[in-house]
């Protein structure tokens, strides 16, 4: 099927506003499925997973699709919850328009504004779709009012809702025949549709020029220029739906197929690493082209085995053509390849640019990569997935359980770029990390249900140590033992050196101590930077000066040095006034202003310094720099406080001293597990 005739439509919204029922709504009425199926009664073509069923939301995009009117429409059901934003990315990366899901009882919430964001970033067309107007809670007006106050003057209604809640019999598309609306919305439909397409020929010159002169425009170059103006953000239009009763599907359908833009609409762009500045180029979605697709999710199925979905944007697929993939120096080839219909998928023999499809069973493949037959180093963009702000410490109950606790969560994390799963060098705890405590319990879950226990709790902050002011340590190793001895001796000064890590001089003259023994020295001192003279806390940000030693002809070695060092170091960084530093994070709140006192509050409770604010829309974004220990709990705080309509992001800024109350302990307690590993 040509690109012209394909759409690929991501459907976003908050988590509630009634997106898969929406596309089940949408298959029914194209004719894809013989029966609307319920989120209630857990039979609805997106929500195939298990979890899915039993916590009735999405949490991972699902591809389906239907025909109409002629269009192929792939139909990417996203997840709305902020804790499942894998789904969105992965979902928004392979569509080419979205629409935009809005409750007509709640309005404007958390995550319209966020994905509103997102949309405008991937630079998508999208369209607002109202839901559940059918409910007796519908706020038809005043949610117009805010869809404009939050997102601009292009908001513009496309459709006249015919009764409202309880009475809603179904809606009329302001951008069709006229002549079939209803008397009693006849004259507001004639209205409301000249303002309609005036904001959408205002998009094309001449276009106006022909209207103002009163020109009956064709309906073919009405609806391109309409394609246009969305594609230019110069109009976002606003659809009506009661998807439990299909009112509203039909014509959404045709929104999708007469307006809505085709794959080869898109501007495509691939970089390349440059000397400077990475290269950048445009690909056309033509058939005979190079193939570029990009795997924008895979997953490990425990039936099919490793699963990939492919977006297509150039070139063609079929069996046995051959392609690279990003990081892969060999050339890989795909014998079958499917659609995809929620779980259930048809094999294809063929696929061309727009075309959507999923590879089984190749392990090469992996979310974000760049399927190319070329070799020239290019690649499709990266998918702009965020960081987890939420960390547990797992241990499996049963010792004998750790590799396959391990594996599993690997495998999670295959299906979730936002999971993550890391051994801490520093802390030696298994940490897996989420996007929020819904997130981190879903996978837990998961691993219980594959009869893998564990224990969790907060991760070990790491601490560091540093010197505040300058001290001096002196150690002379030696050993005798009947044969050869070992002997070393080495004087030095430990000094601050904040944020330049860790520095060694070598002022040694007259070769007090050899040239060969210098390196030893060092290396023994950077062991104890590692273990820590506070056992487990590491040291950093500290300049030593070895300035004098002795070294003997036939007993000086290089574990006596190694030795000599380490000891004088200790000695040195306990005279030098240390203090223990702990890594403060910065961090930006995004909120409504009426939570503002309760943030600043919890800031302050927390050690937290506010270092900015700014404004975003009618939302409140704080700045502020906070102990990473006070943000072990944070994102269930900032829930609490918010009512859910808070998120965050953070990332590491700098070490400072820990105050004495707080260190205090942390010390205290790190001598103790150096007694108790020494009794043992």
């Amino acid at each position: 099927m040509p690109a012209s005739a394909l759409r690929n439509v991501a459907l976003v919204g908050h988590y509630g506003a009634g997106k898969t029922t929406l596309a089940e709504a949408l298959l029914f009425k194209s004719g894809a499925i013989k029966r609307q199926g319920t989120v209630a009664e857990k039979n609805t073509v997106s929500d195939f997973d298990p979890d899915e069923k039993e916590h009735k939301h999405s949490i991972e995009v699902a591809v389906l699709h239907a025909d109409h009117k002629g269009k192929h429409i792939n139909l990417l059901d996203c997840p709305g919850i902020s804790d499942f934003v894998s789904g969105m990315v992965e979902g928004l990366a392979a569509a080419d328009s979205a629409l935009l899901c809005v409750n007509a009882s709640a309005g404007v919430e958390v995550m319209t504004r966020k994905l509103w964001g997102m949309l405008e970033f991937q630079g998508l067309p999208r369209t607002i779709v109202l839901t559940k107007l059918d409910h007796e809670r519908a706020k038809f007006e005043e949610v117009i009012a805010q869809l404009k106050d939050a997102f601009g003057a292009a908001v513009t209604p496309a459709m006249l809702p015919l009764g409202m809640g309880k009475d809603c019999k179904g809606f009329f598309p302001l951008w069709g025949d006229l002549s079939a609306a209803p008397a009693e919305i006849a004259s507001a439909a004639k209205d409301l549709s000249a303002k309609l397409i005036e904001t959408i020929v205002a998009a094309d010159e001449k276009l106006m020029e022909r209207y103002l002169a009163d020109e009956k425009i064709p309906v073919a170059e009405l609806n391109a220029c309409f394609t246009r103006a969305m594609q230019a953000g110069a109009i976002v239009p606003v659809l009506y739906t009661a998807a439990d009763k299909a009112l509203g599907a039909s014509e959404l359908l045709d929104f999708i197929a007469d307006i809505l833009p085709a794959p080869n609409a898109r501007k495509v762009k691939l970089t390349r690493p440059g000397k400077a500045l990475p290269e950048e180029r445009e690909i056309e979605a033509k058939p005979d082209g190079p193939l570029y697709a990009q795997v924008f999710k895979s997953k490990r199925d425990p039936f099919t085995g490793k699963v990939a979905y492919l977006r297509i944007f150039s070139g063609s697929l079929a069996p046995g053509v051959a392609f690279k993939v990003t990081g892969q120096t060999k050339p890989d080839k795909v014998s079958h390849f499917s659609n995809v219909q929620g779980h259930a998928t048809t094999e294809i023999h063929s696929a061309g640019p727009g075309d959507i499809v999923a590879i089984f069973k190749n392990e090469h493949l992996h979310c974000g990569d760049t399927a190319t037959s070329e070799d020239l180093g290019w690649s499709l963009p990266k998918l702009p997935f965020p960081v987890g702000m939420s960390a547990l410490a797992v241990q499996a109950k049963n010792r004998n359980d750790e590799a396959k606790v391990s594996e599993q969560l690997r495998h999670l994390s295959e299906n979730d770029p936002t999971f993550k799963v890391e051994v801490d060098h520093e802390t030696h705890e298994l940490v897996i990390h989420g996007m929020g405590q819904i997130h981190l319990d879903l996978n837990l879950h998961r691993l219980k249900r594959l009869h893998l226990e564990v224990t969790t709790k907060p991760p070990k902050i790491p601490y560091r140590s540093t010197v505040s002011s300058v001290g001096v340590g002196h150690y002379r190793h030696k050993k005798q033992s009947g044969g050869a001895g070992q002997f070393g001796e080495v004087n030095i000064q430990i000094e601050p050196n904040p944020g330049k890590g860790f520095e060694f001089v070598d002022e040694i003259v007259g070769g007090v101590i050899p040239k060969n023994f210098i390196p030893s020295v060092e290396k023994g001192i950077q062991k104890k930077l590692v273990e820590g003279v506070w056992p487990g806390i590491m040291v950093q940000d500290v300049r030593v000066r070895l300035n004098d030693g002795k070294s003997h002809d036939v007993d000086s070695k290089d574990i006596a040095f190694q030795i000599a060092g380490r000891e004088a170091f200790k000695l040195a960084f306990e005279k030098a006034h240390p203090v223990l530093i702990e890594p403060i994070v910065h961090l930006e709140i995004v909120i409504p202003g009426k939570y503002m006192g309760d943030i600043t509050g919890n800031l302050s409770g927390h050690r937290g310094r506010i270092s900015g604010m700014d404004q975003m829309g009618d939302l409140q974004v704080v700045k502020a720099e906070v102990p990473l220990s006070a943000m072990q709990n944070y994102s269930a705080e900032l829930k609490a406080m918010t009512a859910g309509e808070g998120f965050f992001s953070m990332e590491l800024s700098h070490y400072a001293p820990v105050p004495t109350h707080v260190a205090g302990p942390v010390i205290a307690a790190a001598k103790s597990r150096q007694v108790h590993e020494a009794d043992e």
